[in-house]
């Protein structure tokens, strides 16, 4: 049995090499179909570790109570330096210099028996957290005893993945619907076959030839039209990151960023892989399976 396959499957190849044109022409097409899909995954993929890029852009204010002293304020800031990755301790003094220079009410402040501002650790999540990740880590940090109140202005942060769920859902909805287009462009293709070989089948029918057998060389076609759409469509993405990568690196370059262009990783690339070969042999028996049950000695 797995003789019979193989040869199936190298005779169906061969003849598909010599009507390479054709064959190249069916297979591009099936290849730019499945390139946007992958295309718009990878852009999902860029925009997502764009968005896990926050150092120095989305941090956590701790206001510290009036009853921490600096000693204590600056162990604090080590110790969550530990599990965050990163924190800055500003004291009383420091926040009511900050105050000073960018408030311009440095004499109305000069009348203050006390200093009002606490002092503030800044504390900078680790990245690749979800915004539930991120909010959860902020109402713990707020349950310190040391703490009065944490604040982080993540609204930025909900706003985009918001927009990244729904571009995820179109990428599928897109996808889906570009894998019907290949399989009725394989369908189609595989069908024409069929017509083309109706007497070579009407032939093996009349010597008992079982339907395995006359179906075999069919879905083999579809399988490697889909493999080879699959490929193309890796090509086309592949090739497009190149050519976009070095304005996106001195787009980055721009906003002090080491950010770079990602493609698609093996796992991925192993889905456009196999995501076209199933809709090629989808396509393929979905046809067989409709005409060849017409096709019938006289």
């Amino acid at each position: 049995m797995l003789k019979a396959h193989l040869r199936d499957a190298l005779a169906t190849l061969g003849r598909l090499w010599r009507d390479k044109i054709n064959t190249l022409l069916i297979a591009a097409v099936i290849g730019i179909t499945l390139a946007l899909p992958a295309g718009l995954h990878v852009l999902v993929q860029n925009l997502s570790a764009v968005s896990y890029s926050w150092e120095g852009s989305l941090h956590a204010s701790l206001f510290l109570k009036d009853s921490v002293n600096e000693a204590r304020g600056r162990q604090l800031a080590q110790e969550l330096g530990r599990r965050a990755g990163k924190t800055q301790y500003i004291s009383r003094e420091q926040s009511l210099a900050e105050f000073r220079a960018l408030s311009g009410f440095g004499e109305a402040l000069d009348l203050l028996a006390d200093n009002p501002l606490p002092a503030v650790i800044v504390v900078t999540p680790k990245v690749q957290q979800t915004p539930q990740q991120v909010e959860q880590w902020l109402q713990e940090l707020g349950q310190l005893p040391e703490v009065e109140l944490a604040k982080m202005d993540q609204k930025w942060l909900q706003r985009l993945h918001a927009i990244l769920d729904i571009v995820q859902r179109s990428v599928l909805l897109v996808a889906a619907l570009l894998g019907v287009a290949v399989i009725v462009t394989v369908g189609n293709t595989i069908r024409l076959d069929i017509e083309n070989r109706r007497d070579e089948i009407v032939v093996m029918k009349l010597i008992g030839a079982p339907d395995g057998f006359i179906r075999r060389p069919f879905l083999y076609t579809g399988f490697w039209y889909g493999l080879a759409g699959g490929a193309i469509a890796w090509i086309f993405v592949q090739a497009a990151l190149l050519a976009i990568a070095l304005p996106a690196r001195r787009l980055a370059g721009l906003y002090d960023s080491s950010f770079t262009l990602s493609g698609l990783s093996f796992g991925a690339s192993l889905l456009v892989l196999g995501g076209g070969l199933l809709l090629g042999v989808a396509g393929s028996a979905w046809t067989v399976s409709r005409h060849l049950t017409r096709i019938e000695p006289a």
